[in-house]
């Protein structure tokens, strides 16, 4: 007697999504299930093209079918489809109804590497296939121009007062550096800092994205505030280093985005080590820090990033598409932590969508 489909779907309600903790087919992420001559093929839709749980999906999947007396062979594809937040679809007059997404990279203080974070998070996440916006809302010292080699390109516009973004390493990008003297002291007081953000963040013509990630000012002022207040964050992303004092001030910008209602996604921990000519890794800021803090604040630790002199140099270049090529081990790094961010982003997502309460009349 051959396998039916109903018999294929009622095997896969054994298979778990690992991080939402429910199986595939309540997720209904089983989108399409062919049978012939022994041979299964199931289409699994992902809640982001850059899952970080996929291989382990395939083979629980693969596993579970082939138990079936007349499947002898497994076949999975995988599509992806980023549901909007509900935070996006519950704000009213929304100034960004076209992204699903808006994450927030902060920290508590400078020169721990925010905007090298914030620029290979959007590149890492549409190198695995979203549509991916990167904003400048350090509107105090912005770095874009130079790690994404916008220099030389113009700036422009549409439909009146729209400005159209940068399109480049596969992303769509904007900063106020483009917009100002490269060598204008940008001194905004408090309202003016309001007014720039805003500007930037909604007359920006973005277009559909799945993800907008916001390189955020240092510390806890003027321009966090604005951007709980005006666009419907999913969550945040703290950038950390290693030492002691560098966490004091990790941990205000997490307590100061949790008093703001907004989701802490994760902290990752940047230039957490260094390998060295001689092959032997250095612990120059004390590697861990930033990983033992979250534990401690109970929030997701998102991985670490090492002191790379490549990072360094294609940061310089304007060329960040390189960090992911030229060097195995930082491009690993890399993925993982651009894989557990959108993987924390699904479970933030179904999170708030499972505490919604629901009315039943009957």
């Amino acid at each position: 007697m051959s396998v039916t489909k109903e018999q294929v779907m009622e095997q896969l309600k054994t298979v778990m999504d690992p991080e939402l903790g429910k199986d595939l087919v309540t997720l209904n992420m089983i989108k399409n299930v062919a049978l012939c001559d022994g041979m299964a093929r199931i289409t699994v839709e992902l809640t982001t093209p850059a899952c970080p749980l996929k291989d382990k999906i395939s083979f629980d999947v693969k596993k579970a079918v082939t138990q079936l007396d007349g499947i002898s062979m497994c076949e999975v594809e995988f599509t992806a489809q980023v549901k909007p937040s509900p935070q996006q679809q519950a704000q009213d007059a929304n100034p960004l109804p076209n992204v699903k997404h808006v994450i927030a990279v902060g920290a508590g203080k400078g020169g721990v590497g925010k905007s090298t974070i914030s620029v290979n998070l959007a590149v890492g996440l549409a190198r695995a296939g979203a549509k991916v916006g990167l904003l400048d809302g350090d509107i105090y010292g912005p770095s874009l121009p130079t790690m994404l080699g916008l220099d030389d390109l113009e700036t422009h516009t549409a439909g009146g007062n729209m400005i159209m973004p940068f399109e480049v390493h596969g992303i769509k990008s904007m900063s106020i550096g483009k917009l100002v003297d490269p060598d204008k002291p940008l001194i905004w007081r408090g309202p003016m800092a309001h007014g720039a953000f805003n500007q930037l963040a909604t007359q920006t013509q973005w277009g559909e994205l799945d993800y907008l990630v916001i390189d955020m000012p240092p510390g806890t002022g003027d321009v966090p505030l604005t951007l709980a207040q005006l666009l419907p964050l999913t969550g945040a992303v703290v950038v950390c280093t290693p030492q002691k004092v560098a966490q004091d001030d990790a941990r205000r910008a997490v307590r100061m985005f949790q008093q703001l209602q907004v989701p802490i996604l994760g902290i990752v921990e940047n230039m957490s080590y260094f390998i060295g000519n001689d092959g032997v890794e250095y612990d120059i800021f004390g590697k861990g820090g930033s990983q033992a803090m979250a534990h401690q604040m109970e929030v997701p630790y998102l991985g670490g990033v090492p002191i790379n002199m490549r990072l360094r140099a294609n940061s310089d270049n304007g060329n960040p598409t390189a960090n992911f090529d030229d060097d195995a081990q930082l491009g690993a790094e890399l993925d993982a932590f651009v894989k557990n961010l959108a993987g924390q982003v699904s479970i933030q997502v179904h999170k708030t969508q499972a505490q919604t309460p629901t009315i039943s009349i009957s």
